[in-house]
């Protein structure tokens, strides 16, 4: 009897009405707590609630529960790796404090810093900031808050600094292979990390120079008759008091960079890193106590100075406080799961992938439905998360390389998250930089250009990763490399997918 329910059953699309009810309601509630006077401004529980509305949607179009739960269960197995590396992030940034690296980074930068350069030396020494701790969050809270002081001593826009700081964030963030973006973003596209951090370079490096130009041009048209060198002058003082600084503090980071380069797997890149800061604090800041060192990773960073900017700056880190972003990405890549299972992306995008016939329109639908997940969704995780599972086949259709999708997941998944003031980067970085998204984000040029030169380079056949390896550069010239991680079976599809678009002259031949 139970056999024959169970052939019985019948599984239909949503409707429209139904396919949007769990984007509405999740929407309404992010909305609800961080716009209005609730109480409670986290997307956790709106994501729990939401949730429970997929799977009942999923239950009326036919699914059983064990169903819908099998389809989250799916998602996130995929981000298991990504999660363990978060997990391991936050002991990572309590290790570089601790050994005085990200204390004699701002210490040594804020010596680089004139007023005329403030904008653009600074987008860079947040960006290695990013790139070292692999979150633009924390990035945004320590150094970011450091050039917002700065910044208002020489009498520069708020909303001006913000986005350069935000600019900054983001491109060491995308670089680093210690972000929780990034390793969401290679996880859910089933492509090799440090593919994916190449494949970004390759539209992000662009728009970063593009970006540093810029704020080079406004920088040069500042007033700085406000100038109060005092700000960045105490800083360092209580900086110079907690830590032994020296330039051989910066190693740490070099060793960051080493590992990016050698591609070397994400989790022991991190241990290695890890290690390498420890080694540091034991070495020059005279920490022997292995009880204290567990204590530090474990809770994080405590610094105590009469410099209230320098306690912010320096009083984090730590596996413990990681726990919060794992939680939420737990139930963004569930709730993810719950309407691909039961069909809400389908219904409201599966049309609209039917009717993509080149590698322009593809990349362009992908960056729109990433802005749509962020702006309706709340939450950047979504924004990668959801498209994924729905493009995933069509890249391969079209002979692209699994890269080709990470890195256009988060060209506005990640990017553009952070101009919205209801999703958690929005309201998270308004919270901390004091500054609206919306006065911040047109200066945020790395950001907002990122998607555009995405968009555009894609439309002109320029800068794309094929899945034989192959990479046609802006110049138009086509190269062999190393073909990007994929599934065996799904890598043999794009690849012969590939030569049969090379065949009828629809794909760029490799060049000697």
């Amino acid at each position: 009897m139970g056999e024959n329910a169970k052939k019985e059953r019948t599984v239909r699309l949503p409707n429209v009405f139904e396919a949007l009810l769990p984007i509405v309601v999740m929407m309404a509630l992010m909305i609800y707590g961080f716009v209005g006077d609730s109480g409670y401004s986290d997307a956790h529980m709106p994501l729990m609630v939401s949730i429970v509305v997929a799977c009942i949607v999923g239950c009326l179009c036919g699914h059983s529960f064990s169903d819908m739960l099998a389809g989250m269960l799916d998602r996130l197995s995929a981000t298991m790796e990504a999660i363990l590396i978060l997990c391991t992030v936050g002991i990572l940034v309590a290790s570089f404090i601790m050994s005085g690296t990200i204390p004699a980074l701002i210490y040594y930068g804020l010596d680089l810093l004139t007023p005329s350069l403030f904008l653009p030396i600074g987008c860079i020494m947040v960006a290695v900031v990013g790139l070292a701790c692999g979150s633009s969050w924390t990035a945004t809270a320590t150094i970011g808050i450091a050039f917002l002081g700065i910044g208002a001593g020489l009498g520069i826009n708020p909303a001006l600094t913000a986005g350069m700081v935000i600019s900054g964030a983001y491109v060491g963030d995308k670089f680093s292979p210690l972000s929780d973006t990034t390793n969401l973003a290679a996880a859910v596209s089933e492509t090799g990390l440090f593919d994916h951090v190449t494949a970004m370079v390759s539209t992000t490096a662009p728009t970063f120079v593009i970006a540093l130009i810029l704020y080079t041009i406004l920088g040069l048209n500042i007033d700085t008759s406000a100038y109060d060198p005092s700000v960045a002058t105490d800083l360092q003082q209580a900086l110079a008091e907690g830590f032994n600084l020296n330039p051989f503090l910066l190693l740490p980071i070099v060793v960051i960079v080493v590992v990016c380069v050698m591609k070397v797997p994400g989790l022991v890149g991190i241990a290695i890193s890890v290690g390498c800061g420890i080694l540091f604090a034991v070495v020059f800041q005279g920490m022997h106590s292995i009880g204290a060192l567990f204590d530090t990773l474990h809770y994080g960073t405590v610094f105590e100075s009469s410099n209230d900017l320098a306690n912010d700056l320096l009083s984090r880190g730590g596996m413990d406080h990681q726990m919060w972003t794992i939680n939420l990405i737990l139930l963004a890549v569930a709730y993810g799961g719950a309407l691909e299972r039961c069909g809400c992306i389908e219904t409201l995008f599966g049309k609209l992938k039917n009717k993509l016939h080149s590698v322009g329109s593809l990349i362009l639908a992908t960056l729109l439905t990433s802005l749509f997940c962020d702006a309706t969704m709340c939450d950047q995780f979504l924004g990668i998360g959801v498209p994924a599972p729905l493009y995933v086949d069509k890249y391969d259709e079209m002979g692209l390389g699994r890269n080709m999708l990470s890195r256009t997941l988060e060209d506005c998944g990640t990017l553009w998250a952070v101009m919205f003031p209801w999703t958690g980067c929005g309201a998270y970085q308004m919270g901390v930089l004091g500054v609206h998204p919306f006065a911040y984000f047109p200066f945020a040029f790395v950001n907002l250009l990122n998607p555009i030169y995405a968009a555009i380079t894609a439309f002109l056949g320029r800068n794309i990763f094929w899945a034989d390896g192959a990479y046609t550069n802006v110049l138009g010239k086509t190269t062999m490399h190393k073909p990007a991680g994929a599934p065996k079976e799904a890598h043999e599809k794009a690849v012969k997918n590939l030569m049969a678009l090379r065949e009828a002259g629809k794909a760029p031949k490799p060049q000697a």
